[in-house]
């Protein structure tokens, strides 16, 4: 145990540094939390994630201030008294919105990242379940944001996804009841969503990220090689000082030097985003949601937003019952992806042999899924392509475990 200082000065840093410990926690998490140099700008996607998530809760609190959660006021608040007659009210409600597209955006980036550089594997499978759980948290966060506005695709949205627990031919409606507090969406409905969405969510999500980031810091950060890097050694010719031991070196240390990357790639990502923002803020909005939500009149079509329409395409071209079975084994496969692999290659993809085909194949497959999603399900041809990529994606799992169970052994170097 280490010696108390009697002497130090109440709340000054020694005094404080003696009862807290500051000093280890700053080496452990940021100037002797040991990064890999062999990375790109990909491996500061996870630190752009959690800026946007802490620019999506400032702009939320302030939109908090004039929403009004009834289904009599929901719409107007947002539509008239926050864009129209709030001071800025426009410029946090496009930040919201944008910041809420982006943010998959970049969840996407890092997911296939992590796929391609086989960031799931020995080791670190723990990584990847808690970043797949991220995702989850982050959808259902989405999904209870977008029913807020109370328009016509919020009120229609909530609609759908809500039967979706109806389980098929089970026609558990008692519990899409429960879950809506009411035969259809009303008050009860849009209430449970507000405090999901502005409470408990939140508070879910940021103890992932905790857990997110402590998942990191015992099996390390991947590198672009999947080299095994010997930590402990190349920690100690980094900290030796000189210039020799840390050209030596294959690692860096979080703070500063591999946080002032990471500050530099959000640097440009925020110059995106306020482009976004201020110029081009009309993709974050879907048209129909400006009409105020009425349950009498069902849209001509009805859909999710981006980020949901490969899910919702492998559920829309079968039955209620495969629907719902396919739907579920594809967000099931994901989470288990890192014990389908079966190969005992941590690499990138384009070492990896039949790897490489089957990781750009599930690439192409979940943005035709996404582009088809969008459309009328009225158009045959259309609808017949939705069927053949969403059986592709349902086959993409099989597929990886058999050609990684016969995947050979990269040899050190090659």
């Amino acid at each position: 145990m280490a010696k108390i200082d009697k002497k130090a000065f109440p709340f000054s840093k020694q005094w404080l540094d003696d009862r807290l410990a500051l000093t280890t926690v700053m080496k452990v998490l940021n100037t002797e939390y040991w990064i890999p140099k062999n990375i790109n700008f990909l491996w500061a996607m996870g630190m752009v994630l959690a800026a946007t998530f802490g620019v999506l809760v400032i702009s939320g609190i302030f939109l908090l201030m004039y929403y009004v959660p009834t289904v009599e006021g929901a719409f107007d608040s947002v539509n008239y008294t926050i864009m129209t007659e709030v001071g800025y009210g426009w410029l946090w409600r496009h930040i919201h919105g944008i910041g809420a597209s982006l943010v998959f955006l970049i969840i996407y980036i890092h997911l296939f990242t992590g796929i391609y550089y086989g960031s799931y594997k020995r080791g670190r499978e723990m990584i990847w379940i808690s970043g797949m759980l991220l995702f989850v948290l982050f959808s259902a966060e989405a999904f209870s944001g977008y029913m807020l506005p109370w328009g016509q695709m919020s009120y229609w949205a909530g609609m759908v996804i809500t039967n979706l627990f109806s389980g098929g031919s089970l026609e558990a409606y008692s519990f899409v009841e429960w879950i809506r507090g009411d035969y259809v969406p009303a008050q009860a409905f849009l209430g449970r969503f507000f405090m999901l969405h502005v409470f408990l969510l939140p508070l879910i999500i940021i103890a992932t990220i905790v857990f997110h980031f402590a998942t990191l810091r015992l099996p390390h950060v991947n590198n672009q090689e999947g080299k095994e890097v010997d930590f402990d050694e190349s920690a100690r010719l980094w900290k030796e000082g000189t210039v020799e031991s840390r050209k030596k070196s294959e690692v860096i240390p979080f703070s500063p030097v591999f946080l002032s990357k990471d500050i530099f790639v959000m640097g440009v990502y925020f110059i995106l985003f306020f482009y976004l923002v201020f110029y081009n803020f009309d993709f974050a909005m879907d048209p129909v949601n400006f009409d105020p939500a009425d349950g009498l009149k069902t849209p001509a079509h009805i859909y999710p937003e981006w980020y949901f329409l490969w899910s919702y395409e492998i559920l829309r071209p079968f039955s209620k019952d495969v629907g719902l079975i396919a739907f579920a084994v594809a967000q099931v496969a994901l989470f288990a992806l890192p014990f389908i692999d079966r190969s005992p290659n941590v690499a990138p993809a384009s070492k990896r042999g039949l790897f490489k085909y089957w990781f750009w194949t599930l690439l192409v497959i979940m943005i035709a899924l996404t582009a088809l999603g969008k459309l009328p399900p009225t158009d045959p041809v259309f609808a017949a392509m939705g069927l053949v990529f969403a059986v592709a994606f349902l086959l993409m799992g099989p597929a990886l475990y058999i050609i990684t169970k016969f995947e050979k052994k990269i040899e050190e170097g090659a």
